[in-house]
């Protein structure tokens, strides 16, 4: 059996460009895992293997692997920065025990690095915070902790302190042993000597360290007492200590370096084996029934256990589809029978591999506290739980935020329909947060996502890895029309043809309908002036009719229609004739009714940094929003409004511009309401002219 003690599952996340993926480089060659090393910049990184991540010097994907450092074994997921994947960030937080908190020494906490945190926060993740690239022009590690204080209201543990700054940095002293690591300028991260603490640094290192250890010991009472009587306490009490509190979340243990230059890497590597949590130490996840309510079953780590493992990312590669999985309790072997609780269908195990980044290595089992990934599982999705089918339960499902825009795309030739099917529906399966529908009335292929650089990577991924040419039209509002007055009127539909002809007479009301009402019919005929066998026809015509507009031909909703009265003729009268009657006055009388275009208004929530909150709220004006609250929280303002979707198009891209990319959105349907005369007069021309 695997000792869990020794295992360590860990993220590593930030802003895009603080050089979370050249960590996770380092961390690889310093453990032994890779032997040259790659670079980003030069768009050779071994976790980076995607072109499109290649090109862009971004992480799009989480990508997994493992190492060994000391006798302990790390799973490392090194994830994206971008806000367009979050989600990316969000199931990998989901399944670790604990993190690495990338900042730049320069840029400081940046706007995704506090989405990042917020989610960690959620997810209640231990972290160590490591302050990277102080080799830069314009790096300060100490204005980078005030940030991390002021920002995300967190409360960092200095750990080290630098020597040197910008193209000065020699290295670090660690404030525990009170020793100098410091490397030469060969960049090869065992070139270090450990030396005294340069003279000018003494006072400083002793500050620092007075603080290090008032924080460490509140975690031990009796600690606590024996240092205010005057006792020192040992190295190993205070490092029990920082562990005990790192694990509560009562502070985050920070270092600092340069990933590129090879200074610092070894400190985080020894604050991760002694500071972050095991699988063991780490609350249980609370088990649910399928409606998700808590069972009061908790999946406990433990290989004898029954199986729980979560599904938290699934990969399309040139094996197959590779499933990833965390195992929570149990232990899965290679041709096993697992339960879906999802899909209430069972599932074999075929092949489980170890991967490392792009590469990988066969495993007969897996056992709780591992993250795997399994070949070849057929209808496995993000979040679905694989358990013993003897001994079922849920664990708790991810949450995935709604797409925020919409694209059309339509194949360019014909050959192209069927593998674009293809590729979407793997697409799908990969990214919870991309979604694929058939637009009813143009038949249009919509792909909706979380921003349109999401989407443009999507159509990136269409056209190189699927070899799909598309054509990629504007995003689309989805109009609506409907009337504002009530009106009576009368319609008779009468025509000869020789022998048997066709007669239907109706009189009736149009009104305005409750909003969200649809469409409704009613029939208050009494006597036998329209029979009743001819209603369903009456009601079909209208309805059928209400499918388009008489402003710009958008549907018709929320309307009424009552059947007051008419007339029949005994040999004319027919079904087919009344449905013509019914359609005849509609055209009739919806022009009169006050027929108004209205539009879709959409719930905006946007959260900014408090200082860019004058110039979000103006800008939400001048795209007719309507703020509805305001409230304060310790990193920024929440600002909840409604406005049209037609002005929100590029909303992400001013957003950022405005709050210096710190500000993020959320968006979704609330309801329909009526058009500006102008915006309606404007789109109605628009849509005139293209059905000319």
């Amino acid at each position: 059996m695997t000792d869990l003690t020794l295992y360590r599952n860990i993220g590593i996340f930030a802003h895009v460009d603080a050089g979370k993926t050249t960590t996770t480089e380092r961390i690889l060659k310093l453990t032994g895992k890779i032997h040259k090393l790659g670079e980003v910049h030069d768009g050779e990184s071994t976790m980076d293997f995607m072109d499109q991540e290649s090109e862009r010097g971004i992480t799009i994907q989480s990508a997994a692997t493992s190492c060994f450092w000391k006798d302990h074994r790390f799973n490392v997921i090194d994830t994206p920065g971008h806000v367009d994947f979050t989600i990316e960030v969000y199931r990998s937080l989901k399944v670790l025990d604990g993190g690495v908190g990338v900042f730049c020494g320069s840029g400081g906490v940046e706007p995704q690095s506090e989405t990042n945190w917020r989610y960690a926060n959620e997810s209640e993740v231990a972290r160590i915070i490591f302050v990277n690239k102080l080799d830069r022009l314009g790096a300060d590690f100490y204005r980078v902790v005030k940030q991390i204080k002021d920002v995300l209201a967190a409360n960092p543990l200095v750990m080290v302190l630098p020597i040197g700054t910008e193209d000065q940095l020699k290295g670090v002293v660690d404030l525990l042993t009170r020793k100098a690591w410091v490397w030469d300028e060969s960049g090869d991260p065992m070139n270090y000597e450990l030396q005294d603490v340069p003279a000018d640094m003494v006072d400083q290192v002793e500050e620092y360290r007075e603080m290090l250890v008032e924080s460490a010991v509140e975690q031990d009472d009796d600690l606590m007492e024996k240092y205010l009587e005057g006792e020192e306490p040992s190295i190993e009490d205070l490092k029990r200590c920082i562990r005990t509190g790192t694990i509560k979340l009562d502070f985050f243990p920070t270092y600092c370096g340069s990933a590129f230059k090879n200074k610092g890497m070894q400190l985080i590597l020894d604050a991760i084996v002694d500071y972050l949590p095991n699988p063991t130490e780490v609350e249980p996840q609370p088990e649910v029934d399928l409606e998700g309510n808590e069972t009061g079953g908790l999946a406990i780590v433990d290989p004898a256990a029954p199986l729980r493992a979560l599904a938290f990312k699934i990969m399309d590669d040139r094996f197959g589809a590779l499933t990833f999985i965390r195992i929570y309790s149990g232990t899965m072997n290679k041709g096993d029978t697992v339960l879906n609780t999802f899909t209430g269908k069972t599932e074999r195990i075929g092949r489980i591999v170890e991967m490392h980044a792009d590469s990988r290595q066969e495993l007969t089992s897996a056992q709780a506290g591992d993250i795997v990934a399994v070949v070849g599982m057929k209808n496995v999705q993000t979040g679905h739980t694989l358990c013993d089918p003897k001994k079922p339960a849920t664990l708790e499902p991810m949450v995935f935020p709604d797409p925020v825009i919409a694209i059309a795309i339509a194949p360019r030739d014909k050959a192209a329909v069927e593998k674009m099917g293809i590729a979407l529906s793997k697409m799908v399966a990969e990214d919870p947060s991309f979604y694929v529908e058939t637009d009813e009335e143009s038949g249009e292929t919509i792909l909706k996502g979380m921003g349109e650089l999401h989407l443009d990577i999507k159509i990136d991924i269409l056209k190189r890895t699927h070899g799909v040419d598309v054509s990629v039209g504007k995003p689309q509002v989805a109009y609506r029309e409907t009337i504002t007055q009530r009106i009576e009127d009368s319609y008779t539909h009468k025509k000869q043809t020789g022998g048997s002809g066709q007669f239907g007479k109706i009189d009736y009301t149009i009104e305005p309908g409750e909003p969200g009402s649809g469409y409704q019919f009613e029939s208050v005929v009494v006597g036998g002036n329209v029979p009743k066998e001819y209603w369903p026809a009456i009601d079909k015509g209208f309805r059928n009719s209400m499918e388009k507009g008489v402003l710009a031909g958008f549907p018709c909703l929320d309307v009424k229609v009552t059947l007051k009265d008419g007339a029949f003729h005994a040999v004319d009268s027919s079904a087919v004739a009344f449905e013509i009657a019914a359609k005849g006055a509609y055209r009739q009388s919806i022009p009169k009714a006050g027929p108004q275009l209205i539009e879709p208004i959409m719930k905006v929530d946007v959260f900014t940094p408090e200082d860019h909150v004058g110039d979000v709220i103006g800008d939400l004006n001048r795209r007719r929003g309507m703020i509805k609250s305001q409230e304060a929280g310790p990193t920024g303002v929440r600002i909840k409004s409604e406005a049209p979707l037609a002005e929100m198009f590029g909303y992400i891209g001013d957003l950022r511009t405005m709050t210096s990319g710190r500000g993020q959105f959320s968006m979704e349907f609330s309801h329909y309401l009526p058009c500006p005369k102008n915006v309606a007069e404007e789109v109605i021309k628009e849509v005139l002219e293209r059905n000319k």
